[in-house]
């Protein structure tokens, strides 16, 4: 690892007034990049991931530590990155006691990384590490996150692409934010801007997102994207759902987290209006049609379809609410460790 030329600078005058004296221990520079990389079965990929990163870094002269969190794997990749992280010191291992996710997996990354740009990737050789040059040259005009986009991306049509094209619509037009590609994982943010966001569910590419609603500066440049080689992909079409779900909680904690009566009293008011409306109708039926109200189930089956899809849609946003609540008021994790290596907490 690179060392500070001040520091070396001393050590060469120490010697040079006292040739007897013992040199001081030399520090290494503290790191300036902190890649960040969830890891859940990818024992295939590890070791050629780790070079291509080792190579890639090592010319940009600048410090940079890689922290791999293992996500609950089964195949050996802990015991494969513990090899790695004893051969280089600049590597971080944090190891869940179980699967938590993906989200959870880049928290932990963030908690444990110490250089002011973050860079977070995939473990599966499909970002490339040569892109990370590019993602800090874009920092460097003023931007505070910079959003990689498969432009060329390399995957399924039916199963992957198309489903992401639309969520990726989807989230641009609620959001506000207009990315292409909310789902590659390779990104680069300076650590002020997402030091104080709280990460739950498949939120972790909403990250831009929240950014952009404190101020940061957002912008996307198009990365390579390689297909898969080796593992298999923990990704699949049912994602596509819990990403909606979650990008409606996102919006609602950003437009009525603070004033949620706007959204429980207008579903109040509709819930009213439906009443108000199939009462007329029952009333019309009965006195120009003959039909009492007990002649036709329908009334009974709509008022109670309508009002069991308000109460869970209003039950779910306000679990939301409850849950942050519970976690952020005793600062709770949304991951366990169970081990790390490399860490401050290990000395």
């Amino acid at each position: 690892m690179p060392i500070d030329s001040s520091i070396q600078n001393n050590v060469m005058a120490a010697s040079v007034t006292n040739p007897t004296a013992s040199p001081p221990l030399l520090i290494p520079s503290a790191p300036e990049l902190s890649v960040l990389i969830p890891v859940l079965n990818e024992i295939e990929n590890l070791e050629r991931l780790h070079k291509q990163i080792s190579t890639n870094l090592s010319g940009l002269n600048r410090p940079f530590e890689v922290i791999y969190v293992d996500d609950g794997s089964t195949d050996g990749s802990y015991e494969m990155l513990t090899k790695i992280a004893q051969r280089d010191e600049r590597v971080k291992v944090v190891r869940f006691v179980r699967n938590f996710g993906q989200t959870a997996a880049l928290a932990c990354g963030i908690d444990h990384a110490s250089g002011d740009i973050l860079i977070p990737m995939d473990a599966d050789l499909q970002n490339d590490p040569a892109d990370i040059e590019l993602l800090i040259q874009k920092l460097e005009e003023g931007f505070d996150v910079v959003s990689g986009w498969r432009k060329d991306r390399q995957d399924e049509l039916f199963l992957r692409l198309i489903p992401s094209w639309c969520a990726n619509k989807l989230i641009s037009v609620i959001s506000g934010v207009r990315l292409h590609d909310y789902g590659c994982s390779l990104k680069a943010y300076r650590r002020e801007v997402i030091k104080d966001i709280r990460l739950y569910g498949e939120m972790h590419r909403f990250v831009p997102i929240y950014a952009s609603w404190v101020g940061a500066k957002v912008t996307e440049i198009p990365v390579t994207h390689h297909a898969r080689q080796f593992g298999k992909s923990k990704y699949g079409i049912e994602r596509t759902f819990k990403v909606i779900l979650d990008l409606m909680t996102v919006k609602f904690l950003s437009s009525y987290a603070t004033k949620p009566i706007y959204v429980f009293g207008s579903a109040g008011l509709w819930s009213f209006v439906a009443a108000l409306a199939g009462f007329a109708w029952m009333v019309i039926l009965k006195f120009f049609y003959n039909t009492t109200f007990i002649q036709t189930p329908l009334p009974v089956l709509v008022a109670m379809f309508f009002m069991l899809g308000i109460q869970f849609i209003l039950m779910g946003l306000l679990a939301e609410i409850l849950m942050r609540t519970y976690h952020e008021s005793q600062d709770k994790r949304i991951y366990i460790v169970k081990s790390s290596i490399n860490c401050p907490s290990d000395r």
